[in-house]
């Protein structure tokens, strides 16, 4: 028998507060077409009181309840994040404790920037494959508001708060193509390029998180290409062509990265999810709330087939092909 991870529940949480272009042009010399037509970013919405744990636990909690699950049936948790509460303990026990998760589950942060959710889903499809787990969360959780120079029009424009996350289980499957669940997943890393988007502290470095910094055309060129390479490995690896398509779900960070790596894949603008308009760049959390969000609304349905492809700091970058 061939182990698959089969999708069985998707959940989103964003926070109550949303912030519009028109309200930064208050706080920054910019304006809403200024943010519009380089971005295609609206609104955002930001964290008041909440801490990452809260809205990812929130999200998880959508997420089992939408699985048909309770917590005490998860066996594995994990958390891509690069805003966590606390250095230590692990934002991932946190949410377990919240949760009420079975004492001895397994649950740990990654830190994979905007590739996050790729890079947990990889190594959640991983263990379920193995038999070392048969349920496992994955979820993709920032505060990136507080980590953000609200004087630095180029940067405080772009990011969002929020939190998404989906629920795996082991299925049966063939082992082919026509299986669902995940069918590929792929990850990569280049250090060298770390200087281009990075935060401009550190535990070890200078003993306070910083503030992001990015070199925008820099991001952009490798951006486009690393998301459709990823997007393409993933495919071939799964033994899917272009046109069995029916879903692109990229990392939204900007949407002429999204329109120029939909392009190079060949698809039409209707397969492309763009959910960046009013959720900003969320980092980790920008697949699963798109995954969630339009689950839910109808759009994606049992049965299709989806790429995900995702590209952040490091560099890191990945791609995954899902049959729902």
């Amino acid at each position: 028998m061939f182990i698959r991870s089969e999708v069985v529940g998707f959940g989103r949480y964003l926070p109550e507060k949303v912030l519009t272009n028109d309200d930064l042009s208050t706080m920054v010399e910019t304006n809403d077409e200024w943010i519009r037509t380089r971005t295609g970013i609206c609104s955002r919405h930001v964290v008041t009181n909440e801490t990452t744990s809260v809205i990812a636990g929130k999200a998880v909690t959508m997420a089992i309840k939408n699985a048909n699950m309770t917590p005490q049936d998860v066996d594995l948790l994990i958390v891509a994040s690069v805003t966590p509460d606390l250095t230590t303990p692990s934002t991932a026990t946190l949410i377990a404790a919240y949760l009420g998760l079975r004492p001895g589950v397994p649950a740990f942060d990654i830190s994979a920037a905007c590739s996050g959710f790729v890079y947990a889903l990889t190594l959640a499809d991983n263990m379920i494959r193995l038999g070392q787990v048969k349920t496992a969360v994955v979820v993709g959780a920032e505060c990136l508001s507080k980590i953000v120079d609200w004087t630095d029009r180029n940067t405080c424009v772009l990011f969002g708060d929020g939190a998404g996350a989906a629920v795996l289980r082991a299925t049966a499957g063939k082992g082919d193509n026509t299986d669902i669940g995940v069918l590929s997943t792929c990850i990569f890393s280049d250090g060298h390029n770390a200087e281009f988007l990075k935060t401009t502290g550190g535990v070890s470095s200078t003993q306070n998180a910083g503030f992001v910094n990015m070199n925008g055309k820099e991001v952009f060129k490798h951006a486009v290409v690393s998301l459709a390479e990823a997007a393409e490995t993933a495919l071939k690896q799964a033994g899917i062509e272009k046109d069995k398509i029916n879903w692109l779900v990229p990392h939204q960070a900007n949407v002429r990265i999204i329109e120029s790596v939909g392009e190079r894949l060949g698809l039409e603008p209707e397969k492309v999810i763009v959910t960046l308009d009013h959720h900003g760049n969320t980092s980790a959390a920008s697949i699963p709330l798109a995954l969630s969000e339009n689950t839910e609304n109808g759009r994606i349905k049992k049965g299709d087939v989806i790429v995900l492809t995702a590209m952040g700091a490091g560099f890191t970058w990945g791609g995954a092909v899902i049959r729902l």
